[in-house]
């Protein structure tokens, strides 16, 4: 038998452990104090509905439920509501939460708190889904419209990033009108920013380019100017300028349209290929000089100029140009004009930091006790491009000491030996790689992350030392290899 006196302190004791026991199991009760407060004061305010419905009156889609219904499902408070529905999404690791029915989730938009419920009712027969957008009437005409087009730009992104990417080629027809001259294969190159292996500056500073580029849409409207960007990357084969392309597109979620302009009748069908393009779009012509340089083409240089700014290039926007080439050194200057060029990135042959990123690549290797020796040996001057030693180390991947012994012994050997092909050498294992890289089971692959877009051609050791010789004077003059500059 307690005494009397205790019994008041066990229900006080017992009322804290309640208490305690609620805010340890997480948020309880301040959801619920939060819960009480919103009804509270709901009651003091009179509010505004809108009725988003699935359908119009027509029975047709209504294009803004599905917007909303993607742009609830981003919201973090929809793990408040009581219910919601998991479901995967395109991507393997895409999780997609969508509101239960007569469920309600809560937002904010420019200091003010707005509400959706997810509202459903059936006939006995069909059911009508609708979004009911709950304002109070003081905030509405502040910022209803603001808000449906912050919905619209936002459910835009979502798309945009979950969207399955796509490369375009331009297919060769004896008919120049038998329809569309695209066929599309879904885009599944793995190459990214992260893993092409160039200067981390360079890398670092078209990214923030291309960040800029993407939020630039009032910018270029006020300036009268239509929303794209053109670059130009130029270095010798094999150097890693297609993975870059595919990591562009892969980085902007842009469908990719690689213009092969020998299936090119003339200047008027590569206009007509260019009205085919769709916006939000990579369009890459690759190659340039060679093409420019061949006696007999179908195209004109005023054809490719009307290309890279003509009119025809202004019917579509959140466009990104690209052109590859070896060298610049003997293109015509109308080409590399501000307005139709916007960024030209050099892409050398490999050094020693590009040789650490593949070794991290490829090898999994930060450091090695090898890696000084390398380093002495690029100082040196002796070179190979990415994708050279990129399939010496996929050949040698077992053992990365190997495979670094077989890139040293490829550096040390090649460049000396007039004639020699200059990624001609032996793997540790005993099978040889040809000038092009590939070894002797056939393995593939390229200079960060390889080109997919584009077969690079192969150089003999003459040809890379003449390369190499002219960039390196090139890195003497006055502008430097990267020029991130605005159009004038």
């Amino acid at each position: 038998m307690l005494p009397s006196n205790t019994v008041p302190l066990l229900l006080v004791v017992t009322g804290v452990f309640v208490i305690l026991r609620l805010f340890l199991r997480g948020t309880s009760l301040s959801y619920l104090l939060k819960k009480w407060w919103r009804s509270i004061d709901d009651r003091f305010h009179v509010f505004q509905f809108y009725k988003v419905p699935e359908f119009n009156h027509s029975f047709q889609d209504n294009q803004l439920f599905r917007k909303v219904s993607t742009y609830l499902s981003s919201l973090a408070s929809i793990e408040d509501s009581d219910f919601a529905n998991l479901f995967a999404g395109r991507k393997s690791n895409d999780i997609v939460l969508q509101l239960d029915p007569n469920q309600t989730v809560n937002d904010t938009f420019l200091g003010a708190r707005v509400s959706w419920k997810n509202e459903t009712s059936s006939d006995g027969t069909n059911i009508s889904r609708t979004f009911v957008l709950k304002i109070r009437k003081k905030d509405k005409r502040r910022i209803i419209r603001p808000y449906l087009q912050h919905i619209h730009s936002v459910t835009d992104e979502i798309e945009q990033r979950r969207k399955e990417v796509k490369l375009y080629t331009n297919a060769e027809t004896e008919h120049r009108n038998g329809g569309g001259r695209w066929k599309s294969v879904p885009f599944t190159h793995p190459s990214t920013l992260d893993t092409v292996a160039m200067d981390s500056d360079l890398k670092n500073k078209v990214k923030s380019d291309l960040e800029s580029f993407l939020k630039s849409k009032q910018y270029y409207h006020r300036l009268g100017r239509v929303w794209k960007r053109s670059y130009l990357m130029y270095g010798p084969s094999g150097t890693g300028k297609s993975s870059f392309v595919a990591a562009m597109a892969k980085f902007l979620c842009y469908d990719v349209y690689d213009v092969d302009l020998s299936k090119v009748f003339d200047d008027s069908d590569l206009k007509m290929l260019l009205l085919q393009t769709t916006d939000r779009s990579v369009i890459v012509i690759e190659d340039l000089d060679r093409f420019l340089g061949e006696k007999s083409t179908a195209v004109s240089l005023s054809g490719v100029l009307n290309f890279m700014d003509g009119i025809f290039s202004c019917c579509g926007e959140e466009r990104v140009m690209v052109f590859t080439m070896t060298s610049k050194e003997h293109i015509d200057p109308a080409i590399l004009r501000p307005g139709r060029i916007d960024v030209h990135i050099h892409f050398p042959l490999c050094d020693f930091p590009a040789f650490k990123t593949l070794a991290n690549n490829y090898l999994g290797v930060k450091d090695h006790k090898l890696f000084p020796q390398m380093e002495e040996i690029f100082q040196g001057g002796a070179t190979l491009s990415q994708a050279e030693i990129g399939e010496i180390m996929i050949a040698n991947r077992s053992s990365p000491s190997r495979a670094l012994k077989s890139v040293i012994n490829a550096l040390q050997t090649s460049p000396g030996k007039k004639g020699q092909r200059l990624g001609r050498s032996t793997s540790g294992n005993g099978r040889s790689v040809d000038e092009a890289g590939n070894s002797g089971d056939g393995g593939g692959g390229g200079g960060g992350g390889g080109g997919v877009i584009c077969r690079e051609s192969v150089h003999t050791v003459r040809e890379f030392r003449k390369l190499y010789s002219l960039l390196r004077m090139k890195s003497n003059k006055k502008s430097g290899p990267f020029d991130l500059s605005s159009p004038k």
